[in-house]
């Protein structure tokens, strides 16, 4: 920055620049104090000066500001942005940023709605269940509508047995499952059959996975899985699946020796 004793022709003071292009002056000071627009002179009383190519570099940051650009990407881009390519490029990038963000707001918008319907469902107030349904519609987990089923103590059990990872794999090994047992049942195929209690077995055993072997929590479990009316056709398809499932298990557990049901009932 050079010092000039007046101010030249061509020149002029921060305050004359700041009314010039509509910001103010403590605008001006911020942008020179982070190194994105510093005046071109100052005057030998300490004035800064800025000139009309100044100017132009300035326009050029509040038009990038406006379009969404942050500070630190304008100072990187400022010096590169020398031909209309150069221009045409860095507005490409910043429509992909924007449209990225849309797609984020129309998810989050879509999930505000979904919440508001599983709310009015609930009836009740339950801000931790809230939460639970919030993450798994972010985690697009298209059985969010679940948890509502759950009572609390459920819900910290899922909590501390399973991350976004475990949960996401364990709903779908159990629909996978529950898709085998839904064709058993359309293929007739009886539940003292081999096939049929070999895929039971794998049934129960994801059971025990998700109870990690508290059998206390059966009667809860049969009570969240015990579906009257079906509101979906996830819950119409579960409906068909428990039908099939009760005497399978029944003679699974007799072939066992043992009924885990029974037992809980001691």
């Amino acid at each position: 920055m050079t010092k000039q004793k007046t101010i030249p022709p061509g020149f002029m003071t921060v305050g004359k620049a700041a009314k010039k292009m509509g910001v103010t002056v403590r605008t001006l000071q911020y942008y020179d104090k982070e190194g994105l627009l510093s005046p071109s002179a100052e005057s030998e009383g300490g004035r800064r000066l800025y000139t009309d190519k100044d100017l132009i570099m300035l326009h050029q940051i509040i038009s990038l500001k406006s379009l969404g650009f942050s500070l630190d990407d304008i100072k990187k881009r400022l010096t590169t942005l020398e031909t209309p390519a150069d221009v045409a490029k860095v507005l490409t990038e910043q429509a992909n940023d924007i449209r990225k963000k849309i797609e984020q707001l129309t998810a989050s918008l879509t999930a505000i709605e979904q919440l508001k319907t599983e709310v009015l469902q609930m009836q009740t107030v339950n801000f931790k269940k809230y939460a639970d349904i919030i993450v798994n519609l972010q985690m697009n987990n298209e059985f969010y509508y679940l948890i509502k089923r759950f009572d609390d103590d459920t819900l910290d059990h899922i909590r501390s047995q399973f991350d976004k990872e475990k949960g996401l794999d364990f709903m779908n090994r159990f629909n996978l499952l529950s898709d085998k047992i839904l064709q058993l049942q359309k293929d007739n195929v009886p539940p003292e059959s081999e096939k049929s209690q070999q895929i039971i077995k794998k049934y129960w055993d994801l059971i025990t996975e998700f109870t990690d072997g508290d059998m206390s929590m059966l009667p809860k479990l049969m009570e969240i899985g015990n579906i009257d009316n079906a509101a979906n056709e996830w819950e119409e398809k579960q409906k068909i699946v428990n039908d099939y499932l009760k005497p399978a298990l029944q003679i699974y557990f007799s072939n066992l020796g043992v009924n885990p049901f029974e037992e809980t009932k001691k």
